[in-house]
Parts: structure tokens; C-alpha cells; sequence
């Protein structure tokens, strides 16, 4: 089946869990910037739960539908209809023939996901279908969608349609400060410049994007007059460059770099930076490695457990 781009919106890309293992090679992980929203989309119509999917950012897509579609939107809130009839999020939706669905402007976060039933058919570029538009490879010829592009649905998923209980996806775990270990050159900052990086509140910044969350607010000064020789760079990590205002390093970042990192966001904590708008508060805790872990495991016991039986 075709899907017809009548209006791109204002980036959406293809997406799926990422290609990982390339960063020797200066290759960027890539995937959804909310991979839990991307998972919960695809669960509810089926498919593989990281099948390729559209991440729209802030103004979304309107798509033309060839046939009929079984669809799902998740992520931040977004104004979505067919012809006068909304359409609700976090739930399966069937699509007629020739139905244009028409999303508007994003809320309450920066990023909707759109997955289709089958998932979208693109070619796989080192294991993954997404869009490095650094490198102009994967999703749509390494590019944003334009008007006048043609997806094609695939043949994937198979799986029966999930439904999620009431006020589930409301009831994610820990809405409070984003939580973090400690970064590979935290011995560079003195224990109260630590302390005061905890303490401080930062805003998101309007000159974001999906390789770096530059945030505005307290600067975090370096005990070190040297220069940091060029490193890896770990997906989360939290680079203090010389003007002292944090970057989280994100799905699109570098894979080296020469600032040195006061922390690491945790994995359980990652899809929430996928959706700090501008302006948007930021705090950071700090937790051991243990309480990292356990996290991650209770966000998949949540994911496990926010089904209807």
C-alpha cells in the first residue's frame, strides 16, 4: 500500500530502534529520540514494537492513504484528523481508502510517533531503517520528508493489536528530575561544582535538535586548565563545552568529542529527553549504577503491564 505526503510537516523522519555498533566508524546510533513512545505505537497495531514508524516534530505530516490502514499515535499530544473526525492517541485507528489524516501542531512534548500496521517498507542500512540526516543514509534518501513522497507499507508484524489500560501511558514511572550517573571527566569538576550542577535549573534550548539538548542556566566551570584529548562519546552523556552551559549528547550526536562529560544520563531516562521543549525546565539527580539498572528493568516491567488482558 501507498501513502501519499501531501504535507511533510515540520521534520518527520523514518525511525526504529537505532543502529548500534558503528560508532568506531563515526556513526551516529540514530533510532527514535522517545523509544518508548515509538515501542507503545507499534505494540497497539501489531507490529514488531521497534518496526520503522514516522517520529513527526512539533508540526506533524499530513498523509494521503492509497488503501485502508490500521494506524496508532503516540508520543506528545497532537492534533490529528480524518475529514472532521479526530483522531485518538494511544490507540489502534482504521483508516479508509483515500482518507487523508491531517496532524497538527505538537504538545505537551516535541515528538509523535506514527506507526502503520505492517510498519513502513524501507531499505535497511547497516541493520536499521533510520534516518541519519548527518550522513544523508536511511528512512527516505537519508532525509526529512517532502510533499510529494510515496511511503509503502511493509508485510511485517502479524501480531494481534494491543489495547492499553485507562490512563496507562499517563502513569509513566518517574516524572521527576532526569537522573544520571557520573561522566567519564566528573573528576574534573570540584565536589561543589558537582553539587551545583545537581542543584541548578536549566531550560531547554530553542537551538536543540536530535544530536544535542542544549540547555541554559547555572555555568559549570572545570577544575582543569588542560584540554581534553578527543574521546568516545557515550549515547547520554552531558558535555560541559568552555561556555559552561550543558549539552546532552543524543541519537544523532558525535561519537567523539573533546568536552569533558560531568554525567551520563540513565537508559531509563533517555526517552524523556526526546521530549524537553524550549524553555522546558531541566533538573538532574544524581543515582548509582545499581538504581540505574533497576530502573531500566521497572520501565520494562511498566511497559509489560500497561496492557489491557
Amino acid at each position: 500500500m501507498n501513502i501519499g505526503v501531501v504535507k511533510p510537516g515540520l521534520s518527520t523522519t523514518v525511525q526504529d530502534r537505532g543502529r548500534f555498533g558503528y560508532a568506531h566508524l563515526g556513526i551516529s546510533p540514530c533510532g527514535a529520540a522517545d523509544a518508548l513512545s515509538l515501542r507503545i505505537a507499534n505494540l497497539l497495531v501489531g507490529n514488531d514494537e521497534y518496526a520503522p514508524v514516522l517520529e513527526m516534530t512539533l508540526l506533524g505530516a499530513t498523509l494521503e492513504f492509497e488503501q485502508g490502514a490500521v494506524m496508532a499515535l503516540s508520543g506528545a499530544r497532537c492534533d490529528c484528523k480524518v475529514g472532521q473526525y479526530r483522531v485518538a492517541q494511544d490507540s489502534a485507528v482504521s483508516i479508509p481508502g483515500g482518507g487523508v489524516l491531517q496532524c497538527g501542531s505538537i504538545t505537551s512534548g516535541v515528538r509523535t510517533y506514527l506507526a502503520i500496521q505492517g510498519g513502513l517498507d524501507v531499505p535497511l542500512v547497516m541493520g536499521s531503517a533510520s534516518t541519519d540526516l548527518r550522513g544523508g543514509f536511511g528512512g527516505v534518501a537519508g532525509r526529512r520528508l517532502q510533499a510529494g513522497d510515496m511511503l509503502k507499507t511493509g508485510t511485517g508484524g502479524g501480531q494481534s493489536p494491543r489495547r492499553l489500560r485507562t490512563g496507562a501511558v499517563d502513569d509513566r514511572p518517574h516524572p521527576g528530575p532526569i537522573r544520571v550517573t557520573r561522566g567519564a571527566q566528573n573528576d574534573w569538576f570540584s565536589p561543589d561544582e558537582w553539587t551545583g550542577f545537581l542543584a541548578a535549573g536549566y531550560v531547554g534550548s530553542e537551538q536543540s535538535d536530535r544530536a544535542g539538548l542544549r540547555l541554559s542556566g547555572r555555568p559549570v566551570k572545570s577544575s582543569q586548565s588542560k584540554q581534553l584529548l578527543t574521546d568516545g562519546i557515550p549515547l547520554g552523556a552531558v558535555q560541559i563545552p568552555q561556555d559552561g552551559q550543558p549539552i546532552i549528547l543524543f541519537v544523532d550526536q558525535q561519537t567523539t568529542g573533546g568536552y569533558p562529560k560531568i554525567a551520563n544520563v540513565i537508559a531509563a531516562d533517555m526517552h524523556r529527553i526526546g521530549q524537553i521543549r524550549p524553555r522546558d525546565d531541566v533538573r538532574f539527580s544524581e543515582v548509582s549504577l545499581t538504581v540505574a539498572i533497576e530502573a531500566l528493568r521497572a520501565q520494562q516491567q511498566w511497559m509489560e503491564a500497561i496492557w489491557q488482558k
